[in-house]
């Protein structure tokens, strides 16, 4: 079993990340981390990492997006599953295990669980709080949990690597949303993604409103391209944030192009919403995190609305403006 990383600005967290995966029960793989252009010492402390354990290799992602760095980093392992880690997570113990024992149940070609947001109190709390809630992130199993089965996508994921090779891997023309789209390619040739609620990995959310928005809007901008080229995996959920923005926006201009107030309903029904559900989403949360959560939701709703609707998304790095097409099929 083989993990694979790829990390950009991760020096404050990478250590971390790569602890908890040396701590797997029955041991951990070889590891690769593939490091893209950083502003901080993501590199040094990676090679750091490389030089105290000789199953992990540095690869440079000079390109700097995910999809490239996993690809390098699948393709400097060989093993026959692949471990996809985040560098803002932190994987329990039994992770692998109970990896392994749904992939030889079940027979999938990818299994995955759980994204447990979890943040320092005040803004990365609210943020992780709205990313664990239903107002926040629609039906998607793998924010809150739910029953084991089939699913259209799961956080992170362990994969077989015939999977991974039959679908050519991950799409490099894609800045984000490239783990549904993968998920998507395996289902349409035939495979399954299997969710396990019991597989709970931690996650470090954004710390600020700022950066949550840049993610958002990113998202939204990618979900959007990535449904041009794949209508047929579209979901409901995925158009409630654009329809939401057109909505407001539309009714709230329309009331005062009328002077009439009747036309704002749609937007005071709108931020009652979010008021309400954020603050009883957070009541568990410290006051200094409740009062956020309302704010951590509108930001990711209109971000990832807006996105999708007006986003340009950007061209990859190494490929001319306009050409979307897949790269080759890994050759591990």
């Amino acid at each position: 079993m083989a993990f694979v990383l790829a990390v950009r600005n991760e020096e404050a967290d990478l250590a971390a990340t790569v602890e908890s995966i040396r701590a797997q029960v029955g041991g951990a793989g070889p590891l690769a981390i593939a490091v893209a252009p950083s502003d901080d010492d993501t590199w040094v402390v990676a090679q750091a990492l490389a030089a105290t354990d000789p199953q992990i290799a540095v690869v440079s992602n000079p390109e700097g997006w995910v999809s490239h760095g996993l690809n390098r980093a699948i393709a400097a392992t060989d093993e026959e599953f692949v471990v996809r880690v985040d560098g803002h997570c932190t994987l329990p113990p039994d992770y692998t295990s109970l990896a392994l024992e749904a992939l030889d149940r079940t027979n999938a070609d990818v299994v995955g669980g759980v994204q447990s947001a979890v943040g320092g109190p005040g803004t990365q709390e609210a943020v992780a709080v709205a990313m664990s809630s239903r107002l926040g992130v629609g039906n998607s199993r793998f924010h809150y949990g739910g029953a084991e089965g089939p699913s259209d996508t799961v956080y992170l994921g362990v994969f077989r690597r015939s999977g991974l090779e039959r679908v050519g891997g991950f799409d490099e023309t894609l800045l984000r949303n490239q783990d549904y789209e993968l998920n998507w390619r395996i289902r349409d040739t035939g495979g399954t993604v299997w969710f396990v609620p019991s597989m709970v990995v931690t996650y470090r959310p954004r710390p600020s409103f700022g950066a949550l928005a840049s993610q958002y809007r990113q998202y939204g901008t990618w979900k959007r391209e990535m449904l041009r080229r794949h209508p047929r995996s579209t979901k409901l959920r995925q158009l409630v944030a654009p329809v939401m923005v057109l909505g407001v926006t539309a009714t709230a201009a329309f009331a005062l192009w009328a002077e009439d107030v009747r036309w704002l309903v749609p937007a005071a029904g709108y931020a009652v919403a979010v008021t309400v559900g954020g603050l009883n989403a957070g009541r568990s949360t410290s006051m200094k995190s409740r009062v956020r959560v309302p704010a951590a939701l509108a930001v990711m709703h209109w971000a990832w609305g807006l996105g999708f609707l007006f986003g340009r998304p950007t061209p990859r790095p190494d490929t001319p403006a306009g050409n979307n097409g897949l790269k080759q099929p890994l050759t591990g």
